[in-house]
Parts: C-alpha cells; structure tokens; sequence
C-alpha cells in the first residue's frame, strides 16, 4: 500500500522552528558581527510564542551563543540545541520538510541539498537532514525519482496544507542555470510533489525577483496566507527590473485554481525601493515573513513601503500579532527570515 502524505501549512500548529546560529561570516562578509545580534533578536522573538531547534558548530559556539541568549533575557527553557557542524545556517533549504503521514505521525523528507546547484561548499549542510531527524525522534526519507535523488529546496515551495503546491520557472525549470535536477519536466517536478508531499495541484510561477541567489525560490515571490488567499509582491515602479516578471507572476495567480477547482483569492504586497550594497542588487522582499503560533515575523528594510506591508498582513492575519524586524544586515546574505528558517509541525 502506498503511503500517503500531507505538507502542512505554515500556520498550522507547530512544535517549533528550525534555526541555525552561524558559525562563521561567509555569508555575510563584513557584517558577521552584527549578524550575530540579528539572529539573537529573531530568536528571542520565535521564542515568545514557541520552542527554537537551534543548531550550533560545537559546544563552544553553543556556550557563546548561550550567553548571548541570557544577555538579551530569552527564556533558555524554549531552546533546544542541535550540535552539528554546517556550511551554512540556510534551513529553509538545507533542513528537512517534516511532513505528516496518513496515520498522522510525522516523516522528515531530505531532498538532497546541493547549495542551490551554485556551490561546492555544502558537504557538511547534507548532514543537516538526519541530525535534525535524530534530535525530533522522526524517521528521515531521502526523496528519489526514477531510482536517483531529487533535488529541491524549501524556499523553491509553498502549500495551503490542502494539496496546492507554488512553486517557479525559473528555479526549477531553468535548462542552463542551476539546474537542481537535470531533464526534469513540470511532470517530473509534479509527480515528486504527489509522492512526498501530497500535492494533488501545483501553480507554476515563472520568473524571481532581482539579485535572488536561488534563481527563483517562491518565498520571495507570493505566499499562501490561509487555505485560499495567496499574497504576492508587485512593483509599482514600470522602470523597475522587477516590474515585469512579477506583473507576469500576479496575471498567472489570477489565472490559477486551488485543488478544489476555485480561483485563489490575490492580495497584492508592495516591494520595498531597490536596495544595494557594494554594487550589487539584493533580493529584499516582504514575501520572506515567517508564520509561527500568534505571530508572523516580517522582514523589513527601513523602507516608507515598511508599514504599508505590515498593515496588509496584520489583515491577512487579523488573530496574530504581526511583527516587523529589521533585515538590513540579513539580506547581505541574499535572504531573510523565511529562508533561515524551517516550521517544525506538531510532533507526534
């Protein structure tokens, strides 16, 4: 008999949140410092409302880390530390999809990272799969197709937990760029979604915004907000790069169905003004929140769009609190808060 299993949504209930302290500043050359104060401030918000699964390099890191946590006054109660040595603190990506069986227990799903079909340097990131599966007591399953490992990170999906999967072109589609899984077709892609995590419907997107690392990742793109309400950035500025592609992106949505056959209701969310650092385009978006239990955490960038942003997701979320934080040093390292981190569902 074939196992039957379900992506949870991001809003339903969760055990806590998969987070990874960085261990060095490769990511965020120059700003390594800073960095480290970022990550203590997210933390300590994730851990107002729920646990933090935080993976630290060694125990060396984890007594720093530890009393940089007490300085900032985070209950020490909600985090559980997860030893294990990284390239980089990407768990959006890196970690695994916990995914809920027909049973309802859970399974945690390795789809193989490969730093984003970009970088050598991610043989100790694969590790990251199995040591957060030993530390929640889950089994893991390495996803395949056709006898050989997929490839697919989880910024590259979304899901409203009912079957419809977003996901883009141009991160899994792209044939020269990237290319996660080589002659993979929209039904190769489909019939993994199918298998582990229980799509029956998938909205294909086309094109990511500028500057964005993975060539494409939907988490900077457009979000299930509940079971059949979808937010997706726009730019309103003609001129603007990523006028185009994300015009394309709200006329697809509008021109898509659910898995029950109906239209997805469309908010749209306003873009931050261009941000650069040292000549490069970053890939700042207020699609890369996070949802956790009575709260949504979202990027901001010091931006006048800053509140117009927030306000449209306190009504998308009118029982959570909605609170901003800033990710000026974070998206440096061409990624916010969604994309550092992993919701770990209700075990059991």
């Amino acid at each position: 008999m074939t196992k039957s299993r379900r992506f949870p949504a991001e809003w339903e209930k969760q055990s806590g949140i998969l987070l990874c302290f960085p261990a060095n500043g490769n990511d965020w050359p120059g700003k390594y410092q800073a960095i480290q104060w970022a990550f203590v401030e997210f933390i300590k918000k994730v851990s107002e409302y729920e646990s933090v699964y935080l993976m630290v390099a060694n125990e060396d890191l984890k007594e720093k880390v530890a009393e940089m946590l007490d300085r900032a006054n985070v209950d020490s109660d909600k985090i559980q530390y997860i030893i294990e040595k990284t390239n980089r603190s990407w768990m959006r990506d890196s970690g695994p999809i916990i995914v809920e069986n027909d049973d309802k227990s859970k399974e945690a799903i390795n789809f193989n990272f490969n730093g984003w079909a970009k970088y050598k340097n991610y043989r100790l990131d694969k590790n990251v799969p199995e040591s957060v599966g030993k530390a929640l007591g889950l089994p893991v399953t390495v996803a395949t197709y056709n006898g050989k490992p997929v490839v697919l990170e989880g910024g590259a999906i979304d899901t409203n937990g009912k079957g419809t999967i977003m996901t883009s072109e141009e991160c899994l589609l792209h044939p020269d760029i990237q290319v996660r899984n080589a002659g993979f077709t929209k039904e190769d892609y489909e019939a993994v979604f199918k298998e582990y995590l229980g799509a029956t419907n998938v909205i294909w997107l086309g094109n990511g915004v500028e500057g964005d690392d993975t060539h494409g990742h939907i988490d900077d793109l457009c979000r299930f907000v509940d079971e059949d309400t979808i937010v997706t950035v726009v730019e309103s500025d003609s001129k603007d790069a990523n006028y185009k592609a994300l015009q394309d992106n709200l006329e697809r949505l509008k021109n898509a169905t659910l898995e029950n056959g109906k239209a997805p209701k469309i908010v749209e969310l306003p873009m931050p003004k261009k941000l650069v650092f040292e000549d490069l385009r970053l890939p700042a978006s207020y699609a890369n929140f996070l949802i956790v239990n009575g709260a949504v955490l979202v990027p901001t960038f010091n931006d006048p769009n800053d509140r117009k942003a927030l306000n449209i997701l306190a009504d998308c979320f009118p029982d959570r609190e909605i609170i901003g934080i800033s990710a000026i040093d974070l998206i440096w390292g061409f990624g916010t808060l969604h994309c550092l981190s992993q919701q770990i569902p209700v075990l059991g």
